[in-house]
């Protein structure tokens, strides 16, 4: 069928692979949030936000609803989070945070990643001086919307930064920025204000940045897809610019 079917067929299969760690990844963070505050998402911001999140990638609904019932049994599995740090190849500093029900595995895959690399696994805290948590909020911008109001607007939720990016199927999306303490502030606003957000989540923001040339810059990213292949990560950040 020639090399552009090959590729179509590639670029799919990577595609659905993707989307299988996100629902992973999502699954899990509706669990903890069930866990935490109940299965009623009307009750219980996290687990909101959880589901809203899961709609934003296409998670379908019953998978989303299972979730949601599979967490509420009394003998559901439940999870841990930890936050790993290390240097990897070329000194890139990298953290990586987790959900596990089995921290003697996951300590020992995370280790084996940065050890195989010729990279380290740091103390915790190590990198709170390169990354700061924030919270980021993304909703699709609309010719309705007028950005400039908008930004005055959210600083009783506590806004520090607002900008227009485009997503991966070049529509303009409105990122809002806060601190960590402000998320349920910029997010009750946010509701008030009859805003869909598309995605809310606490992203590790790099404060300063790692230049390396093509070929270092491959070595690191070669752990980096290593490391998210792992069913116990949530999330990877690093400084390379």
């Amino acid at each position: 069928m020639g090399r552009a079917f090959e590729f179509r067929k590639e670029r799919k299969f990577k595609r659905w692979a993707k989307m299988a760690v996100q629902f992973t990844r999502l699954g899990k963070e509706i669990a903890m949030a069930v866990k935490e505050g109940g299965p009623h998402p009307e009750n219980n911001s996290r687990l909101r936000t959880a589901v809203q999140n899961a709609k934003a990638v296409n998670m379908p609904k019953d998978r989303v609803e299972a979730a949601i019932k599979r967490a509420s049994e009394k003998d559901a599995k439940g999870y841990e989070e930890y936050v790993y740090e290390g240097y990897g190849p070329h000194g890139v500093p990298v953290l990586i945070e987790t959900a596990t029900d089995n921290t003697n595995r996951t300590v020992g895959n995370i280790r084996s990643y940065f050890t195989k690399a010729g990279g380290s696994l740091g103390k915790t805290g190590s990198l709170d001086f390169i990354f700061q948590r924030k919270s980021i909020f993304r909703f699709n911008a609309s010719e309705e919307l007028d950005v400039e109001e908008l930004e005055l607007e959210l600083i009783d939720g506590g806004l520090e930064e607002l900008y227009v990016e485009a997503d991966e199927e070049g529509n303009d999306v409105v990122v809002v920025q806060t601190s960590f303490e402000d998320f349920g502030n910029m997010q009750s606003l946010l509701e008030e204000k009859g805003i869909e957000v598309k995605s809310a989540k606490l992203e590790r923001i790099a404060l300063s940045h790692t230049t390396l040339t093509e070929e270092q810059a491959a070595d690191v990213l070669k752990m980096i897809d290593k490391i998210e292949e792992d069913d116990d990560v949530q999330a990877v950040y690093h400084n390379m610019e």
